[in-house]
C-alpha cells in the first residue's frame, strides 16, 4: 500500500508548484522517491506472476520523471503532481501495448492497451482487427472484462465518425475499426490506494487486460 505521506506530498506540491518549494522540500522528495520506487518493484513483482513479459522489467521502465515537459504546453506548472507506472513488454518507449497505473488524489485509474498508435501502428491494428475481430469481441464480452471496464474507452476525441478509409461502413467491426486509441480503464477510490492489499488487488484487475494486451501487441508485432 501507499503512505499517506505520499499523497500529501503530492498535494502539497499541488498547491506550491514551483521550484523554491520543490527545493526547500528535497526531504521529502527523497522519502517520495523512495516510496515510489518499492511501489513499483512491488507491482512488477505481482503482474509478472500473471504475464511474464513483465518479468524482466526495472524501475526505470516503468517510471515516470516528476518533471514536466512544459515546453509546448501553456501550463508552465515544472511538476507533476501525479504518481504514474507504465509496465510493458516493450518498456514506455517503444509503441506496445502495457498496463498503466495513475495515482492521484480524486481522480486515480488503471488502464491497459495502446494509447493513440502512431499512424503506421493504426493501421496494423485495424488490420488485426478486420482479419479477427471475433478474438477482440471475445476480449471485451468477457465477464470479468465487463465487470470492471464496461467496454474499450470511447468518446468524441478517440473516434471517427464516419468509416475508416479502405473499410466498408458495413464491416462486422466498424465500431471498433473507428477507434484511434485502444484503451480500457477504471477509476479508483482513494480508499483502494492505502488499502494492505493495493498491488495484489490492482494487479488481479489489471490482468484481466492481458487478452487485450497481447491482442495489440500481436498485431503491432505481425507484419
Amino acid at each position: 500500500m501507499l503512505s499517506q505521506q505520499v499523497f500529501d506530498f503530492l498535494e502539497d506540491l499541488k498547491e506550491n508548484n514551483h521550484r523554491d518549494w520543490f527545493q526547500a522540500h528535497q526531504d521529502r522528495y527523497a522519502d517520495y522517491k523512495k516510496a515510489y520506487k518499492n511501489t513499483v518493484e512491488a507491482f512488477i513483482a505481482e503482474m509478472s506472476k500473471g504475464d511474464e513479459s513483465l518479468k524482466n522489467l526495472e524501475f526505470k521502465d516503468c517510471s515516470f520523471r516528476i518533471n514536466r515537459d512544459i515546453r509546448f504546453s501553456k501550463d508552465k506548472s515544472p511538476y507533476k503532481t501525479n504518481l504514474g507506472i507504465w509496465m510493458s513488454a516493450g518498456s514506455k518507449n517503444t509503441n506496445l501495448g502495457g498496463y498503466y497505473i495513475h495515482i492521484e488524489k480524486g481522480a486515480s485509474f488503471i488502464a491497459g492497451g495502446i494509447h493513440y498508435p502512431d499512424s503506421n501502428d493504426l493501421k496494423k491494428m485495424r488490420r488485426e482487427i478486420a482479419g479477427f475481430y471475433e478474438d477482440l469481441e471475445n476480449i471485451v464480452e468477457d465477464k470479468n472484462f465487463k465487470k470492471i471496464y464496461g467496454t474499450l474507452d470511447r468518446d468524441e476525441n478517440n473516434s471517427l465518425k464516419t468509416s475508416p478509409k479502405d473499410y466498408d461502413k458495413d464491416h462486422p467491426a466498424i465500431e471498433f475499426l473507428k477507434l484511434k486509441s485502444f484503451t480500457a480503464s477504471a477509476k479508483m477510490d482513494d480508499k483502494e490506494l492505502t488499502d494492505k492489499n493495493f498491488v495484489e488487488n490492482t494487479s488481479k484487475k489489471l490482468l484481466v487486460l492481458k487478452p487485450l494486451v497481447e491482442f495489440i501487441n500481436r498485431a503491432l508485432t505481425t507484419e
